[in-house]
């Protein structure tokens, strides 16, 4: 919870909106949208070319982005901003197609599935058409295709798919000759995400070994002691996960049981995982001190909801801890991390809004 003590004057309010950013040109957006979407500056526009069914709950979103994007390596993610009901909303997906697509027509593709409550992906499946204009920002993490090349074995659940598509395609198109193996867990056959797809790698790369395991159906396939101990030479395997926490738990603890190195285990996240706090230590003051406004808060609010409830317009993007563009300035205090649980110093040191909890006074440079 927050509250504002000091109200700002209309002239604070005017500084924070022209010069608490870093995009000057973006001021004229507003008219640049009217006469044409793809000239916005604040976020790179990309125009929907395409859109295709791939389950009754999944749609793949073929994105043209405009030149100045900076394209994406296989498996990392972006952040897509839409307009809901008025309101922009961000959100973090990752890149199903391979870069090498990017690279020869300039489009990029987005999976993604209907989430039971999901604002941004029902809004999407239901409101998106082609020709509509989508915010697109900068590809980041480090879910990475083996490089030199090595075996891998990579296991993923429902729509925990995209970024493995993304990189098995690089792969079998670059002449990846290293053993590879997926074990995809889907409730039913039905729910198989990019199918023809994910056959049609099997059938024509050598090293490409898949396995698909039904977890809903009459006899529940679920990942096991066996399912790892089918695949050959695992030891010497880098091991790439993505999909429910459920699965990524027991897939982390299957893997250390077989004596897998941990930093041979990569996994990347549908929503961050999140430390246990003692909430009577957090809250506390916080100074906006460029925006000269005060405000306090209780429990385990971060400081980027804290800054947007006080009318502040901090840049952000995943709100994952992910992608860093959040990053900014504290100049005293103590945060505590979301993530981790871990306490910073007290003193000037860079932190990320989105995943940093006050614990006392705080000032940060915004």
């Amino acid at each position: 919870m927050t509250a504002l003590l000091e109200k700002s004057s209309t002239l604070h309010w005017l500084g924070r909106q022209l010069f608490n950013r870093d995009d000057p040109a973006a001021f004229f957006d507003p008219l640049l949208e009217r006469i044409n979407p793809m000239w916005v500056q604040q976020y790179t526009p990309a125009r929907v070319a395409a859109i295709f069914n791939e389950t009754s709950d999944t749609k793949t979103f073929v994105l043209a982005p405009a030149g100045r994007w900076k394209g994406f390596e296989a498996g990392q993610h972006v952040n897509i901003g839409v307009e809901v009901d008025g309101v922009r909303r961000n959100r973090t997906f990752s890149l199903s197609s391979s870069p090498l697509q990017w690279r020869a027509d300039g489009k990029a593709t987005l999976t993604i599935k209907r989430l039971p409550g999901g604002l941004v992906t029902n809004w999407m499946h239901d409101h998106l058409e082609p020709g509509a204009v989508v915010g697109l920002g900068e590809a980041f993490g480090d879910f990475r295709i083996p490089d030199p090349q090595e075996p891998a074995l990579y296991i993923a659940g429902g729509s925990g798919i995209t970024p493995v598509l993304s990189q098995l395609e690089t792969m079998a198109a670059s002449g990846y000759r290293a053993p590879i193996t997926l074990l995809y867990y889907v409730r039913t056959q039905a729910d198989v995400i990019a199918a023809e797809k994910l056959r049609a790698l099997a059938v024509r790369w050598p090293a490409f070994t898949l396995k698909i395991f039904t977890t809903n159906e009459s006899e529940p396939q679920l990942l096991c002691e066996k399912h790892l101990g089918d695949v050959p030479g695992l030891p010497a395997r880098r091991c790439y996960l993505c999909g429910p926490k459920g699965l990524m738990d027991l897939a982390n603890d299957l893997l250390y049981r077989r004596g897998i190195a941990e930093d041979r285990v990569h996994s990347t996240f549908f929503s961050a995982p999140a430390a246990n706090l003692d909430t009577s230590t957090l809250g506390g003051a916080v100074r906006f001190e460029r925006s000269d406004l005060d405000v306090s808060s209780e429990g385990d609010a971060v400081l980027l909801e804290i800054a947007e409830a006080a009318k502040l317009s901090p840049r952000y993007g995943c709100r994952m801890g992910i992608c860093h563009q959040c990053s900014c300035r504290k100049t005293s205090g103590t945060v505590v991390n979301r993530l981790t649980g871990k306490a910073s110093g007290p003193g000037d040191e860079t932190i990320q809004l989105c995943i940093s909890v006050p614990s006392g006074p705080v000032s940060i440079d915004i």
